[in-house]
């Protein structure tokens, strides 16, 4: 059985560094637009082939847009011999939608996440209307 965490405790475990691997199952395009701070991007077309490519911790947190498929792939996950036996791998509880959180944008290339040290800083970028529309850049 897959337990399901809700938003408020996922955030608080994020805040706090706990170490939580938060899993963004859909597609990347979706991610792309906007994801849970630090989410790895293992789309769920591509779930069952990528699955062996990543480092797991112990900590999983798979996270869809209404938390049914989530389910599906946090329990294909803790069948999977490259999960710690102890890991806890849980659902996000009503997914995206009940994310009531900031999310960042970007890709996830190479295992990093677009705010990592391999890619910019969401916060790197200026709101449009503080943007100096004339700069030469």
């Amino acid at each position: 059985m897959v337990e399901e965490v809700d938003s408020e405790t996922l955030h608080e475990h994020l805040e706090a560094g706990a170490g939580v691997q938060v899993v963004d199952i859909r597609p990347e395009a979706e991610y792309e637009r906007g994801h849970i701070p630090g989410a790895l991007s293992v789309p769920m077309s591509r779930f069952g082939t990528e699955i062996e490519n990543q480092e797991w911790g112990e900590d999983v947190v798979v996270a869809c847009p209404i938390g049914k498929s989530s389910i599906q792939a946090a329990r294909l996950l803790q069948s999977y011999e490259g999960v710690p036996e102890n890991a806890s791998v849980t659902s996000l509880e009503g997914g995206y939608r009940g994310w009531e959180y900031d999310l960042e944008t970007g890709s996830d290339t190479d295992g990093t996440d677009a705010t990592g040290a391999d890619g910019p800083d969401a916060d790197d970028t200026e709101p449009a209307e503080e943007r100096d529309v004339d700069a030469p850049f």
